[in-house]
C-alpha cells in the first residue's frame, strides 16, 4: 500500500540524457549548418553535417507545420530523431548534425502512426549512419606569394 508523502527516488539517466550542450539552440547555430550543402537526402528528410570543434556532437531538428501539420506528428518525428541520436551520440563527437523534414507523410500511405514510425526509423537511422562517417576534408586555400595584396572580393 503506497504511503502518502513518500516520493520514489529518481534514478540518473546520464548515460541516455539529451543535455542542452548536445542541442543546436540558437538561430546562428542553425544558420551556420544550413549554409552548407546538404550531406544527404532521403525521401522525407535532409541531413546537414558540419564539424563543430567541440568534443560533443550536437543535434538540431526542424519539423515544420508545412510538412507535418499535426502537432502529434511533429512531436513523434522529433522524439524519434532525438532517441536515435541519443543512442549513438558517442559516434557524433565534433559534429553538428541537423535533420530537416522535407516532405509530407501522405495520409493514403501513412494512415497509422506505426507506418510513420517505421518509415522514420529506417530513414533517420540511415541518415545517422551517414552522419557518423568521417567528414570530408576541406581543400586548403592556395598560398599567395609574399608581398602580393589580397585580391578584393
Amino acid at each position: 500500500m503506497p504511503q502518502h508523502g513518500v516520493f520514489p527516488v529518481l534514478t540518473s539517466v546520464s548515460d541516455h540524457a539529451f543535455p542542452k550542450a548536445a542541442r543546436l539552440t540558437k538561430t546562428d547555430e542553425f544558420s551556420s549548418v544550413f549554409a552548407l550543402r546538404p550531406r544527404r537526402r532521403s525521401t522525407h528528410f535532409v541531413l546537414y553535417v558540419r564539424a563543430n570543434g567541440q568534443q560533443q556532437g550536437r543535434l538540431g531538428i526542424v519539423v515544420g507545420k508545412k510538412f507535418a501539420p499535426r502537432a502529434a506528428e511533429r512531436n513523434l518525428v522529433k522524439r524519434m530523431v532525438r532517441e536515435l541520436f541519443r543512442g549513438r551520440q558517442d559516434q557524433f563527437g565534433g559534429r553538428d548534425i541537423l535533420l530537416r523534414l522535407q516532405a509530407k507523410f501522405p495520409r493514403a500511405e501513412f494512415a497509422s502512426r506505426t507506418a510513420i514510425r517505421r518509415t522514420c526509423h529506417a530513414e533517420i537511422s540511415g541518415l545517422l549512419d551517414i552522419a557518423a562517417r568521417p567528414l570530408p576534408v576541406a581543400p586548403p586555400e592556395p598560398a599567395r606569394p609574399a608581398g602580393l595584396p589580397a585580391s578584393p572580393a
